[in-house]
């Protein structure tokens, strides 16, 4: 399913995927991600679904409500990813048949607007790591990708959870310690995170040439969040301290089941 951004905020980053439960599944760990799909096609509501097969569909699992990691394997059993019972599990239906390798990482990219603070829907990229996660080995992705000269893009990851842009600039402009590059030449690590799912700016600098990537949005988020956080701060200034009766009690945990209840969900990504 897809949906179209408003137009008054073309491609918003800030956008919430939207979901809609399909409905629980008890399978076993040594189910293959290609047989989880296949299950879950068979839930009722799935069936509203023009999905001409699994593979036209990618499988993420849930974190704050926001998919966070690809079962990328098709012929991988469940219980290698290390799911635990009751995960969430989000179906994205895809237009095409796909087939992600092992060092490959789905990225969400979005165009600059020029003069606009705002950007393009997104457009999945691919990016195979197998040589690295390095910021040189991003950027020419990208830039074959957009068919521009690589030293005429610049590129930013977003944090919507902070509503900021972090440009990704080559590490052979930053670092001149030969040590120093080769431990931080890994986009995986700090600062940037980077993982299946993030959004990319991309800024052709032909048509524009500034250092800006926020949108009109981010400055209301930030706003939000800092009135939010004033507001937090007067409250816990009034609220009186009280002793954590349970504190040191712990609750043991309970022995792992061959079956794992899974809920299953399809996302609406654009």
């Amino acid at each position: 399913m897809n949906s179209t951004p408003s137009p008054d905020a073309p491609g918003d980053p800030h956008r919430e995927v939207s979901l809609r439960f399909l409905g629980d599944l008890e399978i076993s760990e040594d189910t293959t991600v290609a047989e989880l799909k296949a299950q879950a096609m068979t839930l009722s509501p799935s069936s509203e679904l023009v999905i001409p097969s699994p593979a036209f569909l990618r499988a993420w699992t849930m974190e704050g409500q926001r998919p966070s990691r690809i079962l990328r394997a098709n012929q991988q059993q469940l219980k290698e990813y290390k799911l635990g019972r009751k995960t969430e599990i989000c179906l994205e239906p895809l237009e095409k048949e796909e087939n992600l390798g092992p060092h490959d990482v789905v990225l969400r990219t979005q165009m600059r607007l020029p003069g606009e603070r705002a950007y393009t829907p997104c457009v999945d990229l691919v990016w195979d790591t197998a040589r690295g996660w390095t910021a040189s080995s991003l950027r020419q992705r990208v830039a074959y990708f957009c068919s521009l000269p690589v030293e005429k893009i610049e590129i930013a990851k977003y944090f919507p959870e902070k509503f900021e842009w972090l440009p990704i600039s080559s590490w052979n402009q930053q670092l001149t310690k030969r040590k120093k590059k080769k431990k931080q030449d890994n986009l995986q690590g700090a600062p940037y995170y980077l993982k299946d799912g993030d959004t990319i700016g991309i800024k052709n600098l032909l048509v524009e040439d500034d250092e800006d990537f926020s949108t009109v949005r981010d400055d209301l988020g930030k706003e939000t969040q800092k009135q939010l956080a004033l507001g937090k701060k007067s409250q816990e200034a009034l609220r009186v301290p009280s002793s954590d009766l349970f504190s040191g009690a712990r609750i043991p945990s309970r022995p792992r089941a061959p079956e794992a209840s899974l809920s299953i969900h399809v996302g609406s990504f654009r």
